[in-house]
């Protein structure tokens, strides 16, 4: 979970070179670095620890003010088209977790919605069950209807 600055040095105490400098050293690395055999994860592997860590990191209020304010809502619904199941999962508590009455409209619109009544309907049970409380928990009954007319007619077009 997440840890502050403070925690982490006591964790490490007064030798070695600490976690959070091995941290950073870590992401340094990772960005500095040219060699593919030093990244060793995919770009899919990648997205699904970036919104992992994000869906971690928002629990806090100045992260996730941090999040809102840097377009982390819009970033958060594109992993939504994710083929990586995880993805997906962190993706939705993601967005649950960024809710506030400012970001409630971009958060819960239509097509959102509508992809969680999609998901609802899945056989995975972990994708389901998350998509009906999300549409229990933060859409209105007249939100679901509209997006559901809009499924059905995806559906039948199809």
């Amino acid at each position: 979970m997440f840890s502050t600055k403070e925690q982490l040095e006591k964790k490490t105490g007064p030798y070695g070179i600490g976690r959070l400098s091995y941290l950073q050293s870590l992401v340094t690395e990772f960005q500095d670095t040219s060699s593919q055999d030093a990244v060793e994860e995919t770009d899919e592997k990648l997205v699904e620890f970036a919104i992992g860590g994000i869906c971690n990191l928002c629990l806090d209020k100045e992260n996730k003010e941090y999040i809102l304010k840097n377009g982390g809502v819009t970033l958060a619904i594109k992993c939504l088209s994710s083929s990586n199941e995880e993805t997906v999962l962190s993706a939705i508590t993601t967005l649950m977790y960024l809710m506030t009455p400012a970001s409630k409209s971009e958060i819960s619109c239509t097509p959102v919605i509508e992809c969680m009544i999609r998901f609802s309907k899945s056989s995975n049970k972990r994708l389901s069950n998350l998509a009906h409380v999300f549409l229990q928990d933060y859409c209105t009954k007249t939100q679901v209807e509209e997006a559901e007319k809009i499924h059905q007619q995806l559906i039948n077009a199809t």
